[in-house]
């Protein structure tokens, strides 16, 4: 039956393999032919009209730039098919990837570049920073903080977590970035796509000289986001011995349903006085919160949590994704800012997990912490929380991290948020 299963998909790819190679060969033959300017018979016309119609064709106007971003689409979609690797984001920015880069004549309002265009129009809402906070929205609504109220202390591996942002802004400095670009890409290293995409929409989206870097700091984002699974356990495994992954933490205090609901009024208040800029993040995220654990407002909590959020995910995958054009994404620059990003979420789990180690430096007995959990300080919620539980488990059956894992994981959200509203107070 698998051999059946892997003769039927060797088919298909050789298929669609032989069906593009003879469009490409057509479209070029024809194409050159309509150049020429060749007349002559009714079937001469004939074909000069075909020549004409395929030359409009993607098989006649794509580049080897465009083949490696399809390529590229189809492995995002891959890795969220085959492995589960966050389906709900790569397989819309995935199929973005694809719709982005199918090659076309320029002036047609075809492109997601092209005023007019309806890709354009959807692009709008990334541009001008609007899908983020509603994303924000969204998060606050299915977020339960007990676990951070239960142990407040581990905040402070959320805020460790974000070391990684203000090092990668130094190193993107040091690459030849200018500021403004470099504290949009900074923020990759908090692992949170949305702030990404908040901070690069006012940093650098073209205007006041800096590039438009929305798209590869958008990708590099979720990408890492997607990653987690793959990128943090040999981290863990590395900075921490045996012993301490064993360690069991004891069980969280239960939370009253009164501070459940004063904790995001508090920290509405709080964080914003502290970080102005980040209003449109850190606001609809304590709003949506405030919708859950207010006890009536139930059908907005869920409407935000769910039907709204899942629209916005996927305008906003399937535009990022689309913003990927070859001749826009493909660039060294394009290239740097992964490989900063990439650095900058090892350091940012580097920087939880040594905090989480420090601090057991004065901490005794059954309050002592599994250094695992301070590399969820990033802000991939929930994926580096479980990460960690999984990890955790390989060690020992009946030791459970997930919920001492979530209060650094959501304090991670909240400080990328801080992070980025200080960066774009300095830098705006």
């Amino acid at each position: 039956m698998l051999l059946s299963k892997k003769r039927t998909y060797n088919k298909l790819v050789i298929g669609f393999l032989l069906f593009f190679i003879t469009g490409f060969a057509i479209a070029q033959v024809a194409s050159t032919n309509v150049i020429t300017g060749a007349e002559g018979s009714l079937i001469q016309q004939a074909i000069d009209g075909i020549g004409i119609f395929l030359s409009y064709t993607g098989f006649a106007n794509i580049t080897f730039a465009h083949l490696i971003m399809i390529v590229v689409g189809l492995f995002f979609i891959f890795l969220a098919v085959n492995y589960d690797y966050e389906p709900l984001l790569l397989i819309p920015i995935g199929t973005g990837i694809l719709i982005g880069n199918i090659p076309f004549v320029a002036g047609n309002q075809i492109g997601i570049y092209e005023t007019g265009s309806v890709l354009n129009y959807l692009y709008f809402g990334v541009v001008k920073g609007i899908y983020p906070p509603l994303i924000f929205l969204g998060i606050g609504a299915m977020t339960d903080f007990s676990s951070l109220l239960s142990n407040p202390k581990l905040m402070l591996l959320g805020a460790a977590a974000q070391i990684g942002v203000f090092l990668t802004f130094i190193g993107a400095i040091a690459l030849g970035f200018s500021l403004q670009e470099s504290g949009a890409i900074g923020i990759i290293g908090g692992a949170d796509g949305p702030t990404a995409i908040f901070l690069s929409s006012k940093l650098a989206n073209g205007l006041n000289g800096s590039q438009n870097l929305i798209g590869p700091i958008a990708i590099a984002a979720y990408s890492y986001m997607a990653l987690v699974p793959v990128i943090q356990p040999p981290i863990m495994r590395l900075l921490t011995s045996k012993k301490e992954r064993v360690i069991k933490m004891k069980p969280p205090r239960v939370v009253s349903k009164k501070e459940k609901l004063i904790f995001p009024i508090i920290g509405l208040l709080l964080t914003t006085f502290i970080s102005p800029s980040a209003l449109p993040l850190l606001g609809m995220l304590f709003f949506g919160n405030i919708l859950k654990e207010s006890g009536h407002t139930e059908r907005l909590a869920e409407t935000a949590r769910t039907k709204l959020i899942d629209i916005v995910t996927i305008l906003l995958g399937v535009t990022v994704g689309a913003s990927t054009q070859a001749d826009v994404f493909l660039t060294v620059d394009s290239m740097k800012i992964f490989g900063l990003g990439a650095i900058s979420f090892v350091i940012a789990t580097i920087g939880g997990l040594l905090f989480a180690k420090f601090m057991n430096l004065f901490l005794k007995g059954e309050n002592k912490l599994n250094p695992l959990i301070g590399a969820a300080g990033v802000s991939a919620v929930p994926d580096s929380a479980r990460v960690v539980h999984v990890e955790g488990l390989k060690y020992d059956k009946n030791n459970y991290l997930l919920m001492h894992a979530m209060a650094p994981n959501v304090s991670g959200v909240i400080g990328s948020a801080v992070a980025a509203g200080i960066l774009l107070s300095f830098l705006g």
